[in-house]
């Protein structure tokens, strides 16, 4: 089979070193050729193959949407390729009988005959083959471990089976276990997304390993979630719900930390009276402290560009992603409420809410937004009221390359909500050394994306920046110097 794109070819590569042999029979791995994703290089662990049986094959043609194979399998019993070595022995013995006139030839070319009348249907042969998948778990985060464990069913005597893999986007094939009765497949999940587990194809051989027949497995789909980022800062707005929380306030409550003292009301405790001010005043002082209420955030995310920095390959989505991820968590912690809203080809939104079930809603509400770009209308949805809670703090997950995102985030800020943005960096694009058009170009692409970020501030709206691989917290800590204030309503 031809493959007309190298991309493919080091896919097919890398994935054959981590092709497990069983016994001398080689496993095949499938790599569709339209997996967005890239398949990491194998672990250091992983056992390789003898190369001179290992058969790897990619597909470039005939996948459907999602890239897996659309056209079933044969339902009809073929001849294995030893089958077709014995009947070209067989042919060249009766040949070489008539030819020479030697009659011991012929007992050679009997023996495929007997084979075969062994292997018929009814001389143990299964008429009925069936296969099932079970799979450990359909939720999981990056790199971690999906285990499937097929079991092939049947009526009658098989021999030894021959697997083929073929990979969906998104995941890349760890270990292939082959047993008597099955085949054990261990994926690794790279990105997160729904992606499709892959399917994965058995040939069957009767006992006699002369005819096979090819039953297919369809793994299913996973919901692979981000790994969040390390935050544990939750800044506040000015303004806070009066709802009971962890959020101390600048008013006078039941919380647990002093603000200062009062004098004394008829009816209140004495276990509040604050001795050393009594003493120096001569009239008995209460301890004052301070409310604490809880706090509503929303998270938005740009979906409108995906850009991939050009120096690591980061993705903008992904970090994204993985940062509104812990922010949630780090808000979810402390019993707020938290929201989303994506923004993008489709307008996805999510009320907020609260507990650990609220994060998994969010994250599995954008599993699909990488194919949102498709649905892109002429102009923006408007936001919906319930998305923006009153007061509630507005994190804007974006990697500023796109002028629209401007106009979404002056929609937040007249429904009057207090309005972060984290910038998400995207690399700058490479110019070489002697290029003075492309020089005068990156110059206009900073000066842009440096107006974006004056227009901003200029609004009353903080820009932080967040570096992927580091701890949001570093991005969120001078949001700690004050309290975010929004706009009028």
């Amino acid at each position: 089979m031809s493959v007309t794109r190298p991309a493919s070819e080091q896919r097919a590569r890398r994935l054959a070193a981590q092709t497990v042999e069983q016994g001398r029979r080689p496993v095949r791995v499938l790599a569709t050729a339209t997996s967005p994703a890239p398949v990491p290089a194998p672990p250091a662990s992983a056992p390789t193959p003898d190369p001179g049986t290992a058969r790897i094959l990619v597909r470039s043609a005939r996948a459907s949407a999602d890239g897996l194979p659309s056209t079933p399998p044969s339902p009809y019993w073929r001849p294995t390729e030893r089958a077709l070595r014995l009947l070209t022995v067989s042919t060249v013995a009766v040949v070489a009988a008539l030819v020479t006139g030697h009659a011991w030839l012929l007992a050679v070319a009997a023996a495929p005959a007997v084979l075969f009348a062994v292997s018929a249907p009814g001389g143990g042969r299964p008429t009925r083959l069936d296969a099932t998948a079970a799979v450990d778990s359909r939720r999981c985060f990056e790199g971690e471990r999906v285990t499937a464990r097929i079991e092939v069913g049947h009526d009658g005597r098989i021999g030894p089976l021959d697997p083929t893999v073929t990979l969906g986007p998104g995941v890349a094939l760890e270990a292939l276990t082959v047993r008597p009765t099955g085949v054990d497949v261990a994926l690794r999940a790279d990105s997160w997304g729904r992606w499709s587990l892959g399917t994965v194809d058995i040939d069957v051989h009767d006992a006699g390993s002369l005819t096979r027949r090819t039953v297919r497995v369809d793994l299913g789909t996973a919901d692979v979630f981000p790994v969040p980022a390390a935050a544990r800062l939750t800044p506040i707005p000015v303004r806070l719900p009066e709802r009971l929380g962890e959020h101390t306030t600048r008013h006078d409550g039941t919380g647990v930390e002093v603000i200062g003292v009062r004098p004394h009301v008829h009816g209140e405790r004495q276990r509040r009276i604050h001795w050393p001010s009594t003493t120096r005043r001569g009239s008995i002082q209460i301890n004052q402290f301070a409310a604490e209420r809880a706090s509503d955030a929303v998270v938005l995310l740009d979906t409108l560009d995906d850009v991939h920095d050009p120096a690591t390959g980061l993705s903008s989505l992904d970090e994204s992603l993985r940062a509104a991820a812990g922010l949630t968590r780090a808000y979810l912690r402390r019993h707020d409420r938290v929201g989303l809203v994506a923004v993008g080809g489709r307008l996805r939104w999510l009320g907020a809410g609260t507990g650990d079930r609220q994060f998994y809603r969010m994250v599995e509400s954008v599993l699909e937004v990488r194919q949102d770009r498709a649905h892109r209308g002429p102009a923006l949805p408007r936001l919906p009221l319930p998305a923006l809670p009153r007061h509630a703090l507005v994190y804007a997950f974006t990697p500023l390359a796109d002028q629209r995102i401007l106009d979404v985030l002056g929609l937040v800020r007249d429904h009057g909500n207090p309005l972060v943005v984290v910038e998400i960096p995207v690399g700058e694009p490479p110019v070489d050394p002697g290029d003075e058009v492309g020089a005068l170009a990156l110059r206009l692409w900073r000066a842009e994306r440096e107006a974006m970020r004056a227009a901003l501030r200029g609004s009353g709206v903080p820009v932080t920046r967040y570096t992927p691989g580091e701890v949001l917290d570093l991005a969120l800590a001078p949001l700690l110097r004050r309290r975010i204030g929004g706009g009028s309503r």
